[in-house]
């Protein structure tokens, strides 16, 4: 080590009390965290690229320090959901020191894995309060049925006015409007539920129309318009 001159004529003073760092909730527990291999939790970041152009959600289930699972979410760019394909086999398995230091291919993806290494070390986790935290594969739930991103997509304009394209139900095939020509609910198809039974044997018009649904007063409105085409 070394020291300054001014350092080195300095008389030494002992040093007082030390308590070491505050302790943090993980997973039902008050943790002193003096190493990496002392954090555990479940929790969500999100992050943006540097145009913003695209945003990941970046899920993570963190057991002594150890990436045991995670869950890549990318939205608004094409080239980062490949990013987040190669993310996803980097990050399980690493520590969580060694995630934040490792380049993960897309600036949208280390950002969400910058702002969830926050939440992680100071225990602000969807797991402070849950004792054993949850078991791996517990991120899947915010999925649902078919294990699709539950994704909301909509697009407006003054002149023509909002077209609702994708909901947490499925893709939107029908916007109904009552007389006024406002949204008073839509049709939707559920992709995840759908594909599941056409790989199960149903045919794929068959899948289709069973897994059809509606949101809202659908039935009896004035006019039904298609939200892509008309």
């Amino acid at each position: 080590m070394n020291y300054t001159h001014e350092v080195e004529k300095m008389c030494s003073i002992a040093k007082g009390p030390n308590h070491g760092p505050a302790p943090i909730p993980e997973e039902g527990k008050w943790v002193k965290a003096y190493e990496i291999k002392d954090i555990s939790g479940l929790s969500h970041g999100i992050g943006w690229c540097a145009p913003q152009q695209g945003c990941c959600k970046l899920t993570l289930n963190v057991k002594n320090g150890i990436i045991e699972e995670a869950l890549v979410e990318t939205l608004g760019c094409s080239g980062m959901t490949h990013s987040a394909a190669m993310a996803c086999e980097i990050l399980q398995g690493k520590t969580l020191l060694e995630a934040l230091n490792t380049d993960l291919v897309c600036d949208a993806i280390n950002v969400a894995m910058r702002e969830i290494f926050l939440q992680l070390v100071y225990g602000r986790t969807q797991t402070a309060f849950s004792e054993n935290g949850l078991p791996v594969g517990a991120s899947l739930e915010d999925l649902g049925k078919g294990l699709r991103s539950q994704v909301g997509t909509m697009f407006g304009t003054k002149e023509k006015g909002v077209r609702y394209l994708e909901m947490a139900e499925g893709y939107i095939m029908k916007l109904a409007l009552d007389d006024n020509n406002e949204v008073t609910g839509y049709q939707f198809v559920h992709l995840g539920k759908m594909m599941d039974a056409i790989k199960k044997g149903q045919t794929p018009n068959e899948a289709f129309e069973k897994n059809i649904g509606t949101y809202g007063r659908f039935e009896n409105a004035a006019k039904y318009v298609d939200p892509r085409k008309e």
